[in-house]
C-alpha cells in the first residue's frame, strides 16, 4: 500500500493556511505519497467515520492562493477519556499514514504531540510536524520572522483602518477600534502604526504596571485633548483586545463584560465587541469632563482572518510547506 500523510488545520483561521496545505500536498505528491486531508481538525481522529478528502495535485493547485481554510477547522480538544475510548487508530493503520501534519496554534501543537506519544505507545509510531500559525504574531520565531498570516491580516486591517481615519477627518468624529490579539498587541500596533493613529493601546506598553480600565480610557482621552489643543477635532485610537487578558477579575467586572470560554479555557473575545465597550466608557468619561466629542466603535475581527494572503505570505507559506518534507526526510518529528 502506498505510504500516506494526513494533514489537518486547527484553531482559528489565518491567511496562508491553504498555501501551507497546498504546498505540503504538492511536495509530498511529487514524492509518491498519498495526501489525506482531515476536515474538522482533530474531531475526525476521535470518530469512527472521519470526514476526509484525498488531495490530488489539481486540488492543491486550486486552493494554495485562497483565503480561509479548505479543510474545515475545529477547536476540539480531546480529553484523556477520548484517547482511551474514541481514538481512531484504524485511520492510521488502514491508510498506512506515516506523518501527521498539523497547522494551527499552540493548542493544536500540544494535541499533536499527545497523539504522537499515544501512537508510539500503541506500537504505531508516526512522525508529527507542526506548522505554527497566528495572526497575533506572538511566537518567538528566529531572526524576527513574523508568524504566517500576520502580514496579510495587518495589510487588510490597515485598509479598513485607513478608511476609518478618512471618515474621522471627513466627519469630524473620533473612532475607537479594537483589533484581534489574544495576549499580544502586534496586530493592533502594526495597523495603527501604518495608519498614523494618534493613540495605540497594547498590553506590552504597560510593562510591569497593572493594566486597568481607567488607564486605557485615560490614554485615549489624553490623545483627544492633545488633538483639540492642536486644533484637530477628529482622530482614531486602536486598542488591542489583548488588554482584556491582563485585566483582573475586578477590572473585568468594571468593564461590564461577561465572557464565555472555549474548549481550551480561553475567553471567547470574538463574542464581545471590545470597541463598543471601550467606546461607551470613553464617552462616559468625556461627558464627565465636559468635553464634547462624538466617538464611534469599529471592531477589527473576523473579517481579516480569512483574507486572501498577500505575496509575502504566499511565498512564506509555500516555503513552510516545502520545509515540512525537508524535516520529514531528515527524520525530524515532534
Amino acid at each position: 500500500m502506498k505510504e500516506a500523510i494526513a494533514i489537518l488545520t486547527g484553531g482559528g483561521p489565518a491567511p496562508g493556511m491553504n498555501t501551507v496545505v497546498g504546498s505540503v500536498a504538492k511536495t509530498f505528491l511529487r514524492k509518491g505519497y498519498r495526501v489525506i486531508g482531515l476536515h474538522e481538525g482533530y474531531t475526525g481522529l476521535f470518530n469512527p467515520s472521519p470526514r476526509t478528502v484525498d488531495i490530488d495535485y489539481p486540488m492543491a493547485d486550486g486552493i494554495f492562493n485562497q483565503g480561509g481554510s479548505f479543510l474545515q477547522m475545529s477547536r476540539f480538544k480531546p480529553t484523556d477519556a477520548d484517547f482511551e475510548n474514541n481514538f481512531n487508530l484504524k485511520f492510521f493503520t488502514d491508510n498506512n499514514v506515516k506523518l501527521l501534519v498539523t497547522v494551527g496554534g499552540d493548542d493544536t501543537a500540544s494535541t499533536a504531540n499527545r497523539i504522537a506519544k499515544f501512537l508510539e505507545a500503541k506500537k504505531y509510531p508516526i512522525a508529527n510536524i507542526h506548522v505554527p500559525k497566528t495572526i497575533d504574531n506572538d511566537l518567538p520565531l528566529p531572526k524576527g520572522t513574523p508568524t504566517f498570516g500576520y502580514e496579510s491580516a495587518k495589510d487588510k486591517g490597515a485598509v479598513i483602518a485607513r478608511a476609518v481615519y478618512v471618515d474621522a477627518r471627513t466627519s469630524g468624529n473620533w473612532f475607537v477600534l479594537a483589533a484581534m490579539g489574544r495576549s499580544a498587541g502586534h496586530l493592533a500596533f502594526g495597523i495603527g502604526e501604518a495608519c498614523h493613529y494618534p493613540m495605540i493601546v497594547i498590553p506590552e506598553m504597560f510593562d510591569k504596571t497593572e493594566i486597568t480600565v481607567e488607564k486605557i480610557v485615560n490614554l485615549v482621552i489624553s490623545s483627544i485633548i492633545k488633538r483639540k489643543i492642536m486644533g484637530m477635532d477628529y482622530g482614531a485610537a486602536v486598542i488591542s483586545e489583548g488588554v482584556f487578558h491582563a485585566l483582573s477579575d475586578e477590572e473585568i467586572r468594571k468593564s461590564g463584560v461577561h465572557f464565555t470560554y472555549d474548549e481550551h479555557g480561553h475567553p471567547e473575545l470574538g463574542k464581545v465587541s471590545k470597541a463598543h465597550i471601550f467606546n461607551e466608557m470613553i464617552e462616559k468619561k468625556l461627558k464627565t469632563l465636559g468635553i464634547k466629542v462624538k466617538s464611534r466603535p469599529v471592531e477589527l475581527g473576523y473579517e481579516i482572518r480569512c483574507q486572501t494572503p498577500i505575496a509575502y505570505d504566499l511565498t512564506y507559506c509555500s516555503e513552510l510547506g516545502i520545509g515540512v518534507h525537508k524535516l520529514f526526510a531528515e527524520g525530524k518529528t515532534g
